[in-house]
């Protein structure tokens, strides 16, 4: 029997986006979900990710919840730590953020969410891990498939965010099995954004995968970016919503 798994990151506060992968999803069945963090910021309507995200979690959802890590964007809300940011546009829009976060969605970050930006899992027998960017840097250097950033040998699947690029290969390590010509297969799963894509796709991107057949779906959703465009103040710079338009 397929088990299905569910991996959603980035969606960065852009609620339309987020309930277009909703409705994607309505009626399927999934054993888990992943969730790789950097929901809120960049998008104007934070708070309201995580009503979602806590409505989800009153459900029947609750238990399939099997990973929910932080990404540095949760991580600059927090910690304040805003030096890390490379533009003052960047800085300009955390902050807006930070000042307009509500008691709930900082107690979701702080509370509820895993602080670490990784954790180790197991599934049907998988041993995995998901990180938000990679082993080098859990929260600010992206896997790509020609840079790593790390060593994955002793995992069969790895999942990652942060980039806003979906990926799904196949790295192969040396190994001690002549059964397996001395290699070990490691599967490298990103699942694009949902709420910031930059791969030139628009659309509101994500990644169901199943088990045991390891079967990928990288998938993506039309929503209505004119509507999240319309909501950013004068205050942020026009960068941040203009993206949007070709998902750069």
């Amino acid at each position: 029997m397929e088990h299905k798994y569910l991996i959603l990151s980035d969606i960065h506060g852009n609620l339309s986006a987020f309930q277009a992968v909703l409705n994607d999803i309505n009626g399927e069945e999934f054993f888990g979900i992943i969730l790789l963090g950097d929901n809120i910021d960049y998008g104007m309507r934070s708070n309201e990710i995580v009503e979602e995200l806590v409505r989800l979690g009153d459900t029947d959802w609750k238990n399939r919840i099997v990973v929910n890590i932080w990404g540095n964007h949760e991580k600059l809300v927090i910690d304040k730590d805003l030096d890390r940011l490379s533009t003052d546009r960047g800085r300009v829009m955390a902050q807006y953020t930070a000042d307009h976060l509500n008691e709930t969605t900082i107690s979701y970050i702080d509370s509820v969410m895993n602080k670490k930006g990784l954790t180790e899992f197991c599934v049907d027998g998988k041993k995995c891990l998901a990180v938000h960017g990679s082993l080098e840097d859990c929260y600010w250097s992206s896997i790509v498939p020609d840079n790593l950033r790390g060593d994955y040998s002793e995992y069969d699947i790895v999942i990652s965010g942060h980039s806003h690029y979906s990926h799904v290969f196949t790295h192969f390590y040396e190994a001690n099995n002549p059964n397996l010509r001395n290699k070990r297969a490691v599967t490298f799963i990103n699942p694009g954004s949902i709420g910031q894509p930059r791969n030139h796709n628009p659309y509101a991107q994500y990644a169901v995968f199943s088990l045991p057949s390891l079967k990928v779906e990288l998938r993506s959703v039309e929503y209505d970016v004119k509507y999240e465009q319309s909501l950013y103040p004068d205050e942020i710079d026009e960068f941040y919503k203009n993206r949007l338009t070709n998902g750069v």
